[in-house]
């Protein structure tokens, strides 16, 4: 699965415009990388079973970040002020990756983006119970201009409504409770610490399983895209942490957006898939509500 932003992450170089730039160039270079993850994650499950590949989604990704790390962070790379919450992370990670790609197999990828940029709108509504936040009546609007946003991508009483469009909002939600868990946890573990720990935690954990309903990719290019997947993921996230040490979240949140111009090129593409009328009007009402939920959160900071 993806990470959208890592709040938690600390700026570490001065808000100039140039600064600001590179970091919008690393965000934009890490969803490329998300989409070719979750692109390829839908070529691949037509063929392999689903915890095959998100097993080894994580175990190169777990690999390629003990290759890059454990050099530089050695055995404190593992070590943990709250692993508990590490080890629940690390649950949510597996279970968001394998909810997103079920739900891949049955649409499109310009619909689970589409759906997924309701996580701002998600979050805020979040924000109420449990941080205490007070909403005002433009952000409560918004969060319903949003959600209707998503009824008209899902469309739960026409001919186009897929059960798999469920899990893919199950999947928006506790991607929600994974950021706000992320942001917590920065407080006590490095982001280096939390990125490989939500990696080797599945890798583990999945690993019996996986076992279990082992099918032999058909070909080599199987083989290769499997092992890429860990790559894209990794690669990804290394870059977002690049972005948010350059510029701040506020400044880099709205480029997630053209993420789903990529979904929609790479369907097209690879599948033949052109987006329905109601998902192109759908998200663009969610990244209007989103977008401007982002914009009254960083005027208000």
């Amino acid at each position: 699965m993806r990470l959208q932003q890592r709040p938690g992450i600390e700026l570490l170089h001065a808000d100039t415009a140039r600064n600001r730039l590179l970091g919008i160039g690393f965000v934009s270079l890490t969803y490329v990388c998300f989409t070719l993850l979750d692109g390829n994650a839908k070529w691949l499950i037509r063929e392999v079973p689903v915890i095959e590949v998100v097993w080894v989604r994580f175990v190169s990704h777990a690999l390629l970040s003990a290759a890059l790390l454990l050099p530089s962070r050695g055995r404190a790379l593992v070590r943990s002020r709250r692993m508990k919450l590490q080890l629940v992370r690390g649950f949510m990670m597996v279970s968001m990756t394998a909810i997103n790609f079920t739900a891949l197999q049955y649409l499109q990828l310009t619909v689970t983006s589409s759906i997924f940029f309701s996580v701002p709108i998600i979050i805020a509504l979040l924000s109420v119970p449990l941080l205490g936040e007070r909403m005002d009546a433009r952000r409560w609007v918004a969060i319903v201009v949003g959600f209707c946003g998503v009824l008209v991508i899902v469309r739960p009483f026409g001919a186009g409504f897929h059960p798999a469009m469920i899990l893919a909002m199950i999947n928006a939600f506790i991607y929600a409770m994974f950021n706000m868990m992320t942001r917590r946890l920065a407080a006590y573990d490095p982001p280096e610490t939390t990125q490989f720990l939500s990696a080797l935690v599945p890798a583990v954990g999945l690993a019996p399983f996986a076992v279990a309903v082992w099918v032999a990719p058909p070909v080599t290019l199987h083989w290769m895209i499997m092992l890429l997947l860990g790559v894209f993921g990794g690669v990804g996230h290394y870059f977002l942490a690049l972005a948010h040490r350059y510029a701040s979240a506020s400044t880099l949140a709205p480029f997630m957006y053209p993420q789903v111009l990529y979904m929609a090129l790479f369907g097209y593409v690879v599948f033949g898939d052109v987006p329905r009328w109601p998902v192109a009007l759908g998200a663009a009402i969610v990244i209007g509500s989103g977008f401007y939920l982002l914009q009254r959160e960083r005027a208000r900071r």
